[in-house]
């Protein structure tokens, strides 16, 4: 028997491994285009697996290894929302997760696979994960590589036992820190106020809302790995897209005040304009319908973004051991 989790050495991916190994499981492959040797700082060397290989090695491995494939969590893409090379994201976002749904066709198992709230453009037509995927445009061409993939699934006569496609919204966590510019605004006002004592955010170029009362879905990356093993495990579930936020947005000035409160540092915050060339495409307000998800009868989120931002500080980016490990 055995987990399949592509992305194993990201963020999402390496954290869903962690969560594994909490409940016991090991007989994991990990897939990743980073081996866990090529770049330090990352989060694999920490965590217990099987086995590791790159996407194209997968079938190979299967085949040779004879194994029962239990689930297909693919989390493998590129990430970067400012990624400009269109024939880049089909290949390693869209065509790259149509392979991995055909493995888990061919293997009878489910297939949970990341989606993005990217899909969902400038907000003006909502958030709903019941809505077609093509109500929505995306503002960016990684949200399109996404929104691709999720419109072809919905019209494949063939599918895998179970898919799911989960639409994460701003999630935050431990294991990101190799994401540079892609990370969360938590991990990077804990760098800035730790070498500054302040934090730059920006303003508001809306009449509708104050300097940092713009207002976002953040969830924590150990509700986004309970909820995709909670799935994995469910068996009812009915298949299709699923948003994965906490379901209530929060304005940027409470997130930072809650990252100053877990410094123990007065908030000292430095307002600057959004950069004019992404002005027009910034998003004033994020939040994920969860009615669907309810509807399941699946779990409600665990942290709030005050208990998330202060375990995340306290127990990870303040300790000398940052990464999630998973005891030897």
């Amino acid at each position: 028997m055995m987990l399949i989790v592509t992305g194993a050495n990201g963020f999402i991916g390496s954290a869903l491994v962690w969560d594994l190994n909490q409940r016991g499981r090991e007989d994991i492959l990990c897939v990743d285009h980073i081996s866990p040797k090529e770049e330090a700082d990352r989060p694999l060397p920490y965590l217990k697996y099987q086995a590791f290989c790159k996407p194209e090695e997968v079938k190979n491995y299967l085949e040779t290894h004879a194994e029962k494939v239990d689930a297909i969590f693919h989390m493998g893409a590129c990430s970067s929302t400012t990624e400009t090379n269109e024939d880049y994201l089909r290949e390693n976002n869209t065509e790259y997760t149509k392979v991995m749904w055909n493995l888990a066709i061919q293997h009878g198992c489910p297939f949970i696979y990341a989606s993005s709230a990217a899909i969902y453009g400038d907000g003006q037509h909502g958030f709903d994960d019941k809505t077609p995927t093509s109500t929505y445009t995306p503002l960016n061409l990684y949200g399109w590589s996404k929104h691709w993939f999720d419109e072809w699934a919905s019209q494949q006569s063939l599918q895998p036992k179970s898919w799911y496609g989960l639409r994460f919204f701003n999630v935050y966590g431990p294991n990101e820190y190799h994401k540079q510019n892609m990370a969360s605004v938590v991990f990077k006002a804990f760098l800035q106020i730790k070498d500054t004592g302040k934090l730059k955010l920006f303003k508001s170029h809306n009449s509708k809302y104050e300097d940092g009362k713009q207002l976002r879905d953040f969830v924590y990356v150990k509700d986004v790995t309970r909820w995709m093993i909670e799935l994995f495990e469910s068996n009812y579930a009915e298949n299709g897209i699923y948003n994965m936020g906490y379901g209530v947005c929060r304005t940027w000035l409470e997130l930072a005040e809650n990252v100053f409160k877990s410094m123990n540092i007065p908030t000292n915050i430095e307002w600057i304009d959004i950069p004019e060339n992404i002005r027009n495409q910034y998003q004033y307000f994020t939040e994920a319908k969860m009615n669907k998800w309810e509807d399941q009868g699946l779990s409600a989120p665990q942290w709030s973004l005050e208990s998330g931002i202060k375990d995340y500080l306290s127990n990870y980016l303040m300790t000398d051991s940052r990464h999630m490990r998973t005891p030897s």
